[in-house]
């Protein structure tokens, strides 16, 4: 499916993929909206389909919030989201530990924000660092010795805008000298629309920092790991075959699509643009493409 075709979405296309799907599952950043403003004509697009029958799954990279704070999000936007339809890298990272028996008696380092926190905390992990390190610095001068958490446990690095030198230390530390502290990293997103004017450095830019220090991959629980839909298809009990994936992003979202075996959607509303998709250097392909989603649902009526 990786090396499927590069066609546009026609009308019959648009109307059999319907047909063919109980579930859509939707990324958030470039398909329903960027940054705090919704996509023109998403709305209307959701509520299209919903008449249709079609359940719907969002699934974002975007650790920056959890999930209350996205169906909160949702909802300031004027769609009424169910908590239980969306599912975010944050979360994914929480699951991850919960899933491996992670002692609860031990800590987790956050390299990211409230997001992460707030999913550990739903599950019974104590977290530190996150947004309050941002505000720390170091210094350094002569004989100066950082210390750290030695009860640390595991490293989650997600998106994090207050990234500085001192948490990259932490992070460093708790890697290389806590026995067995795992590094867990939400996605390796290299940008992302978190704004509605531009794209800005995505926690891809963060996780490689650490990586680099430490001189180790990190385990990636967001898309395109299948670690989230393995846990979906759990969840939902869901026949693949009749799932699509929608998504702006070639190297996560549409991956993600082809390693769970699911179809594939992508909207040029995002981070890929139609030059990026037909360069011949380009080996992901989707099984079809629309501009948008107001586009793709305006075509089932054509």
């Amino acid at each position: 499916m990786a090396n499927g075709g590069r066609e546009a979405l026609t009308p019959q296309a648009a109307r059999s993929l319907v047909d063919s799907v109980d579930v859509f599952i939707f990324d958030c950043d470039g398909v329903i909206w960027k940054g705090d403003k919704l996509i023109e004509g998403v709305s209307e697009a959701l509520h299209t389909l919903r008449s249709l029958g079609k359940k719907f799954v969002f699934v974002t990279n975007n650790s920056r919030k959890s999930r209350k704070q996205y169906a909160k999000k949702f909802s300031k936007l004027g769609m009424e989201i169910n908590e239980d339809e969306i599912f975010t890298s944050s979360f994914a990272a929480a699951m991850y530990l919960k899933l491996n028996n992670f002692p609860t008696d031990k800590k987790v380092y956050v390299v990211g924000e409230e997001g992460i926190q707030e999913e550990l905390k739903l599950v019974g992990y104590e977290s530190i660092g996150g947004p309050e390190d941002g505000k720390k610095y170091i210094q350094l001068e002569s004989n100066f010795f950082f210390d750290h958490d030695k009860s640390v446990g595991a490293v989650v690095v997600g998106l994090d805008q207050h990234f500085n030198y001192y948490k990259l230390q932490y992070a460093t530390l708790c890697i290389r000298q806590n026995p067995g502290c795992l590094f867990i990293a939400t996605n390796r997103d290299s940008t992302g629309n978190l704004t509605s004017l531009q794209e800005w450095p995505g926690a891809g830019c963060m996780v490689s920092a650490v990586s680099c220090s430490v001189e180790k991959e990190p385990v990636v629980v967001g898309k395109p790991s299948t670690f989230l839909m393995d846990f979906l298809l759990e969840r939902f009990r869901i026949d693949v075959s009749r799932m699509c994936m929608v998504g702006d992003r070639l190297d996560t979202d549409i991956l993600f699509g082809h390693n769970a075996g699911c179809k594939t959607l992508l909207v040029l509303s995002g981070v890929t643009t139609l030059p990026a998709l037909l360069d011949p250097s380009n080996s992901i392909h989707p099984d079809s493409y629309a501009n948008d989603m107001s586009h793709f649902v305006q075509l089932l009526s054509q």
